[in-house]
């Protein structure tokens, strides 16, 4: 059991975790700025695109609420604005994935031409050296 222990912190401390931990945290503070973004400035331009006063007049009613029974209601806006929300953050982490992913070309691209340059222009090796300085010796 104490091997186990050992282990599971070993995983928990390893880099990858935390960074991973890192990660939901940014997420969720991300995710409330999408909300935020789609119920506060989207969805209310929808309702005043559709001249609603807001996207939950969007919404269908099936059945009209009574004394004894709930309204039965399709929730067209509200199911508009998942999608939104859902599309914005598709597109914002679109965006990151396709800028890192530029980054990681251009800096593989930067360390191949670093190779390229080496190997067209080699150093010389000690035994090179050693005869240029034998040869400079012998001339004087």
């Amino acid at each position: 059991m104490k091997k186990f222990f050992e282990e599971f912190k070993t995983f928990i401390t390893k880099g990858n975790v935390l960074d991973m931990a890192v990660g939901v945290i940014v997420g969720g503070a991300f995710g409330a700025i999408t909300n935020s973004l789609v119920g506060n400035v989207i969805t209310p331009l929808l309702a005043w695109l559709f001249k609603a006063p807001n996207t939950d007049a969007l919404n269908i009613t099936l059945r009209a609420a009574t004394e004894t029974e709930e309204a039965l209601v399709l929730g067209i806006g509200t199911f508009v604005g998942a999608i939104i929300n859902f599309l914005v953050i598709a597109l914002v982490l679109f965006s990151v994935i396709k800028a890192f992913n530029k980054a990681r070309e251009l800096a593989a691209k930067k360390e191949e031409e670093a190779e390229e340059a080496a190997a067209e222009d080699p150093k010389p090796t000690a035994e090179e050296l050693l005869g240029e300085i034998l040869d400079e010796l012998k001339k004087k």
